[in-house]
């Protein structure tokens, strides 16, 4: 059954008037109330309002400050959900929606504290409170927050059952397996959510502007590519079916191999397997300092003489992906900062 989230409305309180000042208080409402009516766009026909707009029809706002009364349908892992626009106080559990959500200039009131990325927030928004850590929410804070809506990921999934108890929740993971048309429709929802469906948009193209000219320069200099992820003396290797999996999908860079097993933390490698693997490009992720971990950095790890050996070493043809592809990915500022790092790689190939 959908939720439905409604906006409370204050009771007028009546009061005995003389009977002049009563008429001249109806007056005045009957006035008020043909004059008042929804900020709308003057070329919308009247017919095609709805009860639950699309993105397309929800109306552009400054910020989330007051509760909306209309209500909107939204795409969520535990299907659709219906809940009013705009809500506020808003918590939000999860970093790639934290970047959307800041690119949007949408004010988030609790998220977790502590976090190392330093584009999870907007900065023409009031700070957020903490209310918890990405993976164990602070019950006694949100209780004393009392939150409309509250915003997970796949970190605090688990926890889903028990944040529902305190608002409407809505699970807004990103399908790791079809990353680009998952995070599109994340950014899709909530601009419609929060009545930015155009900035939306223009955040979506600004994305999908960057992608095509990555594209144009990774067709002229077609190699093979693996993702391995280090993570101090150990390391993983990530298929098309990843999170990273868009550098295959997205940007067509073949796989040095296909038969990466599909694992939500890679598949264990040695120097030997990636030696034999023999990519023409490496991307790679350093967990470690992604979460901001001391310690032997990735690149110091790879500066192995088996590695040496593969064209991606050789030719010096190895990508450092940014933290936010662990902490983020999917999010508008990770796509925009790897794919300009990949772009800027290929530019600048020998």
């Amino acid at each position: 059954m959908p939720t439905s989230l409604l906006s409370s409305r204050p009771t007028a309180s009546f009061f005995k008037r003389p009977l002049l000042t009563a008429a001249m208080t109806a007056l005045l409402a009957t006035v008020v109330a043909g004059c008042s009516s929804p900020e709308s766009n003057d070329s919308e026909p009247a017919d095609a309002k709805t009860e639950n707009p699309t993105a397309d029809e929800s109306q552009n706002v400054a910020n989330n400050d007051a509760v909306s009364a209309e209500k909107i349908m939204v795409n969520t892992v535990k299907g659709d959900v219906e809940l009013a626009m705009n809500p506020s106080p808003l918590v939000v559990y999860d970093m790639t929606l934290m970047q959307d959500l800041a690119a949007l200039d949408v004010a988030v009131d609790g998220m977790p504290g502590g976090l190392l990325l330093k584009n999870l927030h907007s900065e023409t928004q009031p700070d957020p409170k903490s209310v918890g850590t990405v993976f164990e929410p602070d019950l006694e804070a949100l209780n004393a927050m009392q939150p409309q809506a509250i915003l997970v990921g796949s970190r605090m999934a688990e926890k889903y059952d028990e944040l529902s108890s305190i608002a409407p929740t809505l699970d807004m993971s990103i399908d790791t397996a079809n990353i680009y048309e998952s995070s599109k429709q994340r950014l899709h929802d909530l601009g419609a959510l929060f009545g930015k469906s155009d900035q939306a948009a223009k955040l979506q193209q600004n994305i999908d502007d960057l992608i095509d000219e990555t594209n144009s320069l990774t067709e002229e200099n077609k190699g093979t590519g693996l993702v391995v992820m280090v993570n101090g003396n150990k390391m993983s290797a990530y298929g098309d079916k990843s999170r990273y999996g868009f550098i295959h999908t997205v940007l067509d860079v073949p796989m040095a191999d296909k038969q990466i097993a599909d694992a939500p933390h890679g598949q264990p490698v040695s120097f030997e397997y990636i030696q034999k693997a023999n990519p023409d490009w490496l991307f790679v992720i350093d967990r470690s300092a992604a979460i901001g971990e001391d310690g032997i950095g990735a690149k110091a790890v790879l500066e192995n003489p088996l590695v040496a050996q593969t064209n991606a070493w050789s030719k010096q043809q190895v990508v450092y992906l940014s933290p936010d592809s662990y902490l983020a990915f999917g999010g508008y500022y990770q796509w925009m900062q790897d794919l300009t790092t990949i772009k800027d790689a290929f530019a600048n190939a020998k």
